[in-house]
């Protein structure tokens, strides 16, 4: 991954300049991406799946939103290949441009009280698209960054792309409190719940005019010039990168059951369970999105000081140990331990996600790296952040309301991930 320019000398796009234009993408990729899931919290369940009780039809809602997950593994796989054969950039302008236009479509949408069961069938579609455009976009986000970046800096550059995740979480949780400060229940019901689709249009448009102004990766325009793009980049993962695709599955398992616990299902569970207002509940995940914004790029610049491996694993032990202090918490339904609880998770997962970036990046060798990174992430994300509303619905139902069980599930993932962070060699450096 040396730092060389992207065809001529000195034509190289400056690191940081990359970096800025990789976080912008990522946050409206992950704003599209997430609005979803704080929806399908509140409303898609009566706008979609009237009929069911309230809990079959949050299960349902869930499920559609678990579909975007499921064709996650399918767009890195197709977006790695391509852009480990045609290029980063190419692919990036095309995710954002699949993103925003399924995002925008969402919007427009009529619900099931109009067109009966073909609302949550184009749901579905919409959202099998914006999985699989979220399946190609960190990948190539990340290698952007860090393959530009100055190789004892990559792990906070890197960090600095990580940053779209809560920078997405502060936007979709944003201005949806806001609108369920200013619109009634009933016009929320109504029409409010599509301003948040219909308004990605316009990040679609800022993130293309940036992402267009962004030269290729050094790294992928020195294969490139040396003819030696690999012909098919996930075979050879597999055959020359086993143990480390595993790895980079075991590394996000646990991590991405955490986030989207704390992002998507704890939405649901405090306001139909606990009885807490929807508004407080965003305003807390709000709140916990800026801790998760600022320790992220700490955690990438800790990376650069001291390796991946000691960072990430004490991220990921640190998560182990609150698997059930986090429903201890969460279960008091005092508001300030409400807000703490959220507050030490995301500062737990910003600790390993920003070591992410550059750690999947150096498990790979530049011919296949979009191919691997993608592949590794996306699965996991599928294992762990895509079933985790419903298979915590389902413990939660199952143990008649006790939360023990689902915190007992985040504990076996984190092990998981604690073992695969052991299990990892040494790249930093």
């Amino acid at each position: 991954m040396r730092n060389q320019g992207a065809g001529k000398a000195g034509q190289a796009t400056p690191p940081l300049k990359v970096a800025i234009a990789s976080v912008i993408g990522n946050t409206i990729e992950y704003y599209d991406f997430l609005i979803y899931g704080t929806l399908t919290a509140l409303v898609f369940n009566q706008l979609f799946f009237p009929g069911f009780n309230s809990q079959t039809g949050t299960l349902l809602a869930f499920a559609t939103f678990a579909i975007g997950f499921f064709s996650r593994p399918l767009g890195g796989v197709i977006f790695g290949h391509f852009g480990d054969r045609l290029g980063r950039k190419k692919m990036l302008v095309l995710t954002l441009l699949i993103m925003g236009t399924s995002t925008f479509l969402i919007g427009l949408l009529p619900t099931y009280s109009s067109i009966g069961i073909w609302a949550p069938l184009l749901l579905v579609i919409l959202r099998f698209t914006q999985g699989l455009s979220a399946g190609g976009e960190w990948g190539g986000a990340v290698l952007m960054a860090v393959e530009h970046a100055p190789e004892n800096r990559r792990g906070f550059f890197g960090s600095l792309v990580q940053m779209g995740s809560p920078l997405g979480i502060i936007l979709s949780s944003g201005v949806t409190s806001v609108l369920l400060a200013l619109l009634t229940k009933e016009q929320f019901l109504s029409w409010g719940w599509r301003i948040p689709f219909l308004v990605s249009v316009a990040l679609l448009l800022v993130g293309l005019f940036i992402r267009l102004k962004v030269l290729e990766s050094p790294a992928f325009a020195q294969i490139k010039a040396e003819n030696t793009e690999a012909r098919l980049p996930i075979l050879e993962v597999l055959r020359n990168y086993p143990k480390n695709l595993l790895i980079a599955v075991g590394l996000h398992i646990g991590s991405a059951a955490f986030g989207f616990l704390v992002g998507v299902f704890i939405i649901s569970y405090a306001t139909n369970q606990l009885g807490l207002s929807s508004t407080f509940v965003l305003n807390s995940t709000l709140i916990s999105g800026f801790a998760y914004l600022f320790i992220t790029p700490v955690s990438g610049w800790l990376s650069d000081r001291f390796g991946r491996r000691p960072v990430y694993i004490a991220g990921a032990i640190s998560m182990l140990l609150f698997a059930f202090p986090f429903f201890w918490l969460i279960d008091t339904g005092m508001p300030s331990l409400f807000i703490l609880a959220l507050l030490l998770s995301q500062i737990i997962i910003g600790l390993m996600f920003g070591v992410q970036a550059a750690f999947y990046s150096e498990l790979f060798g530049a011919r296949v790296r979009y191919s691997g990174v993608s592949l590794g992430f996306q699965a996991a994300t599928v294992l762990g952040g895509g079933l985790m509303p419903n298979i915590a619905s389902l413990l939660l139902g199952w143990s008649n309301g006790g939360t023990w069980v689902i915190s007992a599930y985040i504990f076996l993932l984190a092990a998981i991930t604690v073992v695969a962070a052991f299990s990892a060699k040494k790249t930093h450096g």
